[in-house]
């Protein structure tokens, strides 16, 4: 066994211990790198299907290309889509990404809220991984976030030995994390390996390309040639650029990315 077959094999029992264990299950999907590869995972995990809903947060702000890959991946895969969206609120509001902290938390987290006050959620899967940010790394596979969504980081469950903390308390929630393990390397290897579809946003062109995507206003291109997985594979292993180096978000105050965490931000 290889070393993305043993990353392979813990996100599969993840995703099934999650299935087993809850009742209403639900995945978030961004269309990006992580979370395609997470949806490949979960349709491995279950022979083919995606035995529960995928949930793509619309703030109305993402690029073309993401919409035209998720409506291509629906198709291609016979998902169950559901389209979670308050950027109408934001937008009477007149909050947008001026305000960047406002902004995630009326069109990401209090949208994600009401799917989940509709759809009954007792737990979801995110591709999120250790390594792509300092705040992301203090998560657990098995996260708790209260009814306000509110996520303690200084007080987190213990994960020795694969026991996770599975049950969840009243008006919980639990965020399950199959990829919190992975690299971004690991996520390009196994993209090549699996040939699993990629947004073209990621591949090079006039000389730039998006490592790491989100919405439009708030996203930014790196310098790069990269035009294959091949080429991103061997950009990675010398780059010293963070990789969310792009997302405005993470060029605030220190905190700001614990701050929208603990509100509930993915």
């Amino acid at each position: 066994m290889d070393h993305l077959d043993a990353l392979e094999n813990e996100s599969i029992f993840i995703i099934r211990e999650a299935y087993r264990k809850f009742h209403k299950i639900g995945m978030l999907w961004s269309v990006g790198k992580d979370s395609t590869t997470l949806l490949w995972l979960v349709r491995k995990a279950f022979f083919g299907r995606v035995p529960f809903p995928v949930i793509y947060i619309d703030t109305g702000l993402h690029f073309k290309e993401m919409y035209e890959f998720r409506d291509w991946c629906v198709k291609k895969w016979n998902l169950n889509l559901i389209i979670s969206k308050n950027y109408e609120e934001a937008e009477k509001l007149g909050i947008g990404p001026k305000d960047k902290l406002k902004c995630c938390t009326i069109r990401k987290t209090e949208a994600l809220k009401k799917t989940i006050e509709e759809h009954k959620f007792d737990a979801l899967l995110l591709g999120i991984r250790r390594d792509e940010h300092g705040v992301r790394a203090k998560e657990r596979v098995f996260s708790p976030r209260n009814k306000d969504f509110y996520w303690d980081y200084k007080n987190q469950p213990p994960e020795l030995w694969d026991q996770f903390k599975t049950q969840k308390e009243s008006e919980q929630h639990i965020r399950v994390h199959p990829l919190l393990h992975w690299t971004e390397l690991d996520i390009w290897k196994y993209i090549k390996r699996e040939k699993l579809p990629v947004n073209p946003l990621y591949f090079a062109k006039n000389g730039k390309r998006y490592r790491s995507l989100g919405c439009m206003p708030c996203t930014k291109p790196i310098d790069s040639n990269a035009k294959t997985v091949d080429e991103i594979i061997e950009e990675i292993k010398t780059s010293k650029i963070a990789e969310r180096s792009g997302r405005a978000q993470d060029k605030e105050e220190a905190h700001a990315m614990q701050k929208l965490r603990a509100l509930g931000y993915m």
